[in-house]
């Protein structure tokens, strides 16, 4: 479990679950069968984007956000990230202005930015990125 908002203590990395991909597909979005791993989304705070119950495919082989300064003009969003984030498993946004400062960002506006910078962001360890997504119905 992969919280959106707080974080979550999963405890262990027990395999609960499986889902099939088809390795050409993963091969096409650049992915290593052995490299990827699944997670469930708890919380609200990336809503729109992810909501609570979503499964997400998270490639732990790009586990450095890249730091890069932005253009005012640049409208591109951050790219989702897995993280442990002082000992509690997270999904956020991840910016990174310069190699000493990290911004942990929530879809849900509701939720302010959070910002992490020196013994900080030594208490985050990157899981991977999140590179695909795919919602629960409900009715």
């Amino acid at each position: 479990m992969l919280a959106a908002g707080a974080g979550y203590d999963n405890g262990s990395e027990e395999v609960v679950d499986q889902l099939a991909f088809r390795r050409d597909w993963l091969k096409k979005i650049g992915v290593a069968a052995s490299s990827a791993r699944l997670a469930r989304v708890q919380g609200d705070s990336m809503q729109p984007t992810l909501w609570p119950g979503d499964m997400i495919l998270i490639d732990t082989k790009r586990n450095d956000p890249l730091t890069r300064t932005r253009d005012a003009k640049d409208q591109r969003r951050s790219p989702v990230y897995a993280l442990i984030d002082n000992g509690e498993a997270r999904v956020k946004r991840i910016e990174r202005p310069s190699a000493d400062l990290m911004m942990l960002i929530s879809d849900n506006p509701d939720y302010a930015p959070e910002l992490r910078q020196g013994k900080d962001l030594a208490a985050i360890k990157i899981i991977g990125k999140v590179v695909w997504w795919g919602h629960t119905a409900k009715e």
